[in-house]
């Protein structure tokens, strides 16, 4: 449709069809089958508002879809086609590594290849817009959802954010394997206070502006059809019914001219927020804040077509929205063709490919981070005795909390993808005990893998896992979190292992030391007893479909790891929010006040965390020399080249990644200790050496200053490059006048 074609569509429909295009329902509402998430119950809507609803989310598979969207064509008083949306977070059945993990693998090209494969399952299987990427940044591992984020950086999440809509939307939402991106949660979701999932966030606007908003921006710059909001407050105001947020910064400032929806139930929440009222009023604030789309509340359709009749609001707003949503229909295509890609006969040979589980398995590789590595005990060797225990030697599941689309049957254990690199003769499996434990009780876990072990058969695994331990030469630990714990509502305020598996990691280290850890988390955990009795680490999040595949290939050194932290790991849970890019104080602590008093410290604790952003440990090793500069002072229109050299030192192939760290020394506002500016992957072979180049230009100089605009101010600054954050490699330089 033409674009005046779409506005004459709308200036023929009714005021209460426009309305129910902005209405959102499960797919369970038309059957009747519907689980409520959240602390709302499930609602049941009119008939004739089913009829005429405008989106659909939660179905999937191409012949459900098409009967489903035949049927409401039918039904609609236009034959306006309904979109379908769905969460494909990381991978459609087809699963790769979590956000977090991606994000460690410091390849946004990586990601979206993965993002173009699963809008490829997605679209064959009738989805036309996936809930993602979640772009929120993240500093507190206690919050359960830093698993959908890919990190503490801003530079980075910008970067993967921009490459996830590319990967998802392709240059055309009408060619074929294409689905329409969301960018969430807008804004500040990540920054939820004590780390507790929906709780409100507090930030200056400073803070806000300058950490949070960057990635949503990079998102919505790199065209992002829809964006969600969050549940949050901002600024004491519920982000859903915030005029300031929506209208002026996501509308005027960031140019979004796409659809705005709310996440589940967000509109109704404004009330327990203290923020409305009643129903009536939520639905009044939400529409002038231009929220497009009621996903389940059923407020929309209830409220807006009696407060545009009574004068309360003008028909304008129900206009624009109403418009919003039909142009995206129409860049999808689904005026000419409703079906868009959804076709049974495709879901059988594009779903689970081999292609698909390829870029997989690559995707899970790049991303797994190699925390320590003492005398050099990795990779295996195959002449080893080695013992393989705990409950990810075993479990399927390893996929994270938003894959419930995929199916465990699907994915190879650890023990069977072990079994394929190396024969069964000098190895041995132990489940050593169950994830959780038959003491762990908590609600929402029923879901999780079942383990009906009891006690008696937990003794009986531990003891025979201890049993393999001592007789072997090596043990390799494989714990975690549950895939449940976390994700959505599942934050914690302890972040080590489950007891079970403590209990289980004491009695294997009691009688080997040489214990090579295997962690799946999706999050930063407290690894300081794991790491200080553990002779290697290596952290693999939830690695999806191929992960044990790439674990076990890792392992006996067929592919060497190269990842990156995205997030920095606590020393304990009581340094958290924890990150690189602070803030300095006027008494920081530095190596020559180490040892006094009267600075900015814990007095039982470090400072810095465990392991920092950035860091991570090759099968090799790297040398990297001092910095040289072209120059030493520029001015805004020049640029200055830094330059080091990097050296495979070790006796295997490596891959490094570079990262370069900028530091203004005095500004008109306090500037963070350090800020990532840029990375680059380099791959050596043992003895080669290479130069490395990055280029500093004066907009990487810029800064939200103490006017409120964008820009860079004359000064000195500090120049890093290194294989982390924090690396002491230093140069200075000017930006002159």
């Amino acid at each position: 449709m033409t674009e005046k074609e779409l506005k004459a569509l709308l200036a023929d429909m009714t005021l209460e069809e426009k309305v129910d295009q902005m209405n959102q329902v499960a797919a369970g509402m038309f059957s009747g089958d519907i689980t409520a998430m959240g602390p709302m119950a499930a609602k049941l809507y009119p008939p004739e508002v089913l009829a005429r609803t405008g989106s659909v989310l939660g179905g999937m598979g191409a012949e459900a879809l098409k009967k489903l969207q035949k049927e409401q064509i039918e039904k609609q008083p236009h034959k306006i086609p309904m979109l379908f949306m769905l969460d494909v977070i990381n991978g459609f059945k087809t699963v790769y590594p979590i956000p977090l993990g991606q994000g460690a693998s410091f390849d946004p090209e990586l990601s979206r290849e993965c993002a173009a494969m699963a809008a490829e399952e997605a679209a064959v299987s009738g989805v036309h817009v996936t809930f993602a990427p979640m772009t929120d940044l993240v500093r507190d591992a206690r919050w359960g959802r830093v698993m959908e984020s890919t990190g503490e950086d801003p530079y980075l999440n910008s970067l993967f954010c921009a490459a996830m809509v590319k990967g998802f939307q392709g240059d055309d939402l009408r060619e074929e394997g294409q689905v329409a991106a969301c960018v969430k949660h807008f804004a500040g979701y990540g920054g939820a206070t004590a780390g507790r999932d929906y709780n409100t966030v507090e930030l200056s606007e400073h803070t806000f502006r300058e950490f949070y908003l960057r990635s949503y921006e990079a998102g919505v710059k790199a065209g992002a059809a829809m964006v969600m909001t969050s549940f949050n407050t901002v600024n004491g105001t519920p982000a859903t019914g915030n005029r300031w947020l929506m209208r002026r910064i996501l509308r005027e400032e960031m140019g979004f001219d796409g659809v705005l929806i709310s996440d589940w139930a967000a509109i109704e929440e404004m009330i327990p927020h203290g923020y409305c009222a009643d129903r009536k009023e939520a639905a009044i604030r939400a529409i002038r804040a231009g929220v497009d789309i009621d996903m389940m509340t059923g407020i929309y359709s209830e409220q807006l077509a009696k407060l545009v009749k009574e004068g309360t609001i003008p028909e304008s707003l129900v206009d624009e929205a109403c418009l919003r949503i039909l142009t995206l229909k129409n860049k999808l295509g689904l005026f000419e063709n409703p079906f868009k890609d959804a076709d049974e006969a495709k879901e059988k040979t594009v779903i689970r490919s081999e292609k698909h589980r390829a870029l997989a398995k690559k995707a899970a590789a790049e991303s797994f981070v190699l925390l320590k590595n003492e005398k050099k005990i990795l990779p295996l060797k195959k002449t080893s005795k080695i013992a393989f225990v705990g409950p990810y030697v075993k479990s399927r599941n390893l996929f994270g909390s938003w894959s419930f689309i995929a199916e465990a049957k699907d994915v190879e254990n650890l023990e069977e993808a072990l079994k394929k690199v190396e024969t069964e003769e000098n190895m041995t499996f132990s489940r050593g005990s169950s994830v959780l434990g038959t003491a762990f009780k908590l609600q929402g876990f029923e879901e999780s893998e079942k383990e009906d072990f009891t006690e008696e058969e937990e003794l009986a695994m531990l003891e025979e896992a201890v049993k393999a331990a001592k007789e072997a030469e090596i043990v390799v630990l494989a714990v975690g979190e549950d895939r449940l714990q976390s994700g959505e509502a599942a934050s914690r305020g302890m972040l080590d292992l489950p007891e079970v598996q403590k209990r289980l990691f004491d009695a294997v280290t009691a009688v080997n030391e040489n214990v090579v850890t295997v962690l799946f988390s999706g999050r930063p955990l407290d690894l300081r007893e794991v790491s200080a009795k553990s002779k290697a680490l290596l952290e693999v999040w939830m690695p999806g479909t191929e992960g044990a595949a790439a674990i076990a290939e890792v392992l006996f050194g067929e592919q060497t790891p190269q990842g990156k932290l995205p997030m920095s790991f606590p020393y304990c849970v009581g340094q958290v929010p924890v990150h690189y890019n602070a803030y300095s104080t006027g008494r920081p602590v530095t190596s020559k006040n180490a040892g006094e008093r009267f600075h900015s410290r814990y007095i039982d604790i470090p400072n810095q965390p465990l392991y920092s952003f950035g860091y991570g440990l090759s099968y090799t090793d790297f040398e990297i020399s001092g910095i040289t500069l072209d120059r030493e002072e520029m001015k805004a229109s020049e640029t200055i080249h830094a330059s080091v050299t990097v050296k495979n030192t070790g006796d295997r192939e490596g891959t490094e990644t570079l990262q370069l760290y900028l530091h203004d020394k005095a500004a008109s506002v306090v500037r963070p200790v350090k800020e990532l500016k840029g990375f680059q992957k380099i791959t050596l072979q043992p003895g080669e050496e290479k130069k490395v180049t990055f280029a500093i230009t004066e907009e990487m100089l810029r800064f939200l200053t103490e006017d409120g605009v964008w820009a860079s101010e004359p000064g000195a600054f500090d120049l890093y490059i290194g294989g982390a954050s924090n690396t002491e490699n230093q140069a200075v330089f000017k930006l002159t006048e």
